[in-house]
């Protein structure tokens, strides 16, 4: 891998994110666990949730104690059908994307938007609510990736680097936006019950541009892992978006990352040694580790990742970028970002902070 080429590259100027004010996690695991009563387990998901690394997520459903509506909607006599929960996805993306977009410091000038999320469905689409929201102009190039899963942040920023390399005066608008807690299923299953407790709500944004000061960014990767199709799965369903996320996916991905073609491909000639700044998405404990292993990384090499896991857990696409805006205070001099979703699938960025105006 050769060093990343700063000057004139595209690079991210700025990185803004938001939460829901509704804070889950313990009343998400309550919940669980009355769904696993009377069953070992029930025990083994309070352990398996005590080790998540997981401390706090927060979610758009909430009743005027603060807490997450489960009776309201999920126990209502019925699970919520897919109808209800776009309609809940339309009222409450656009506020969540704005909120995370009115904290970036510069917003004019902007000709291009890429969006995406995979967590719902609406016409006119997010990104049109939100530009005409933010009164940007209607002449601005909108892009939509949607039901990518988690690795499409990685794949939203990409697309808007692409779009700069192609027109040096453009200024792209990058927006994430997902509500993964509106797709938790009335279910007693182990393993689906763990994979929903990773998950919650979020929003981020990014400009990216051919200017100014920021994460330039380099070189990109792809890679879909050979026999692994069936482990993280999105299906629609009549009940919302059912997850499917195996139990085997730490596994496979420390398989495939110690391969020798992968890591080259990853980390070139000059090894992980030489990268100062990770950006890993934290699908989870488990996952963060498996990288920390095959990687054989330092102890505080994926601090950004934790701390992101740890008060917000997954957020699906926006994730990445929240590891990315902690990550962008120590100006690294080479990073990786990797994220992973269905197929099962890699996407990776180098970045490198840029300090000039050229």
């Amino acid at each position: 891998m050769t060093p990343i080429p700063t000057r004139s590259r595209p690079r991210v100027n700025a990185i803004a994110t938001a939460t829901p004010q509704c804070e889950v996690h313990h009343n998400y695991n309550d919940w669980a666990e009355r769904q696993l009563s009377g069953s070992r387990g029930a025990a083994i998901f309070h352990r398996m949730m005590a080790r998540s690394g997981i401390d706090q997520r927060f979610s758009v459903l909430s009743q005027d104690d603060g807490r997450i509506g489960f009776g309201s909607f999920y126990n209502a006599g019925a699970s919520p059908g897919t109808a209800a929960r776009m309609a809940h996805y339309a009222a409450s993306a656009p506020d969540l994307a704005v909120e995370a977009i009115g904290k970036l410091p510069e917003l004019s000038g902007i000709t291009h938007m890429v969006t995406a999320s995979c967590t719902g469905f609406m016409a006119p689409g997010l990104d049109q609510v939100v530009a005409r929201r933010l009164g940007l102009p209607a002449t601005v190039e909108r892009l939509f990736l949607g039901f990518m899963g988690c690795y499409a942040g990685i794949t939203a920023l990409r697309t808007a680097a692409m779009i700069v390399r192609a027109d040096p005066a453009a200024r792209v608008l990058v927006l994430t936006v997902e509500l993964c807690t509106l797709h938790m299923q009335d279910t007693d299953d182990l393993e689906q019950l763990l994979a929903m407790g990773q998950f919650a709500d979020g929003a981020a944004a990014a400009v990216v541009s051919a200017s100014g000061e920021g994460l330039a960014l380099g070189e990109a990767l792809s890679l879909t892992l050979n026999d692994a199709a069936e482990l993280i799965t999105w299906h629609v369903g009549d009940t919302g978006f059912a997850m499917h996320l195996s139990g085997a996916v730490p596994g496979r991905l420390v398989e495939q990352l110690e391969d020798p073609a992968t890591l080259r491909e990853i980390v070139g000639a000059a090894g992980a040694e030489a990268i100062d700044s990770w950006a890993i998405h934290p699908g989870g404990r488990s996952i963060l580790d498996a990288v920390e292993r095959a990687l054989d990384l330092p102890d505080d090499a994926l601090a950004h990742s934790r701390e992101v896991l740890r008060t917000c857990g997954n957020m699906s696409s926006a994730t990445v970028l929240f590891v990315l805006q902690r990550g962008m205070a120590q100006r690294p001099e080479h990073g990786v970002a990797l994220a992973f979703g269905p197929g099962l699938a890699v996407e990776g960025l180098h970045y490198a902070w840029h300090d000039h105006a050229g």
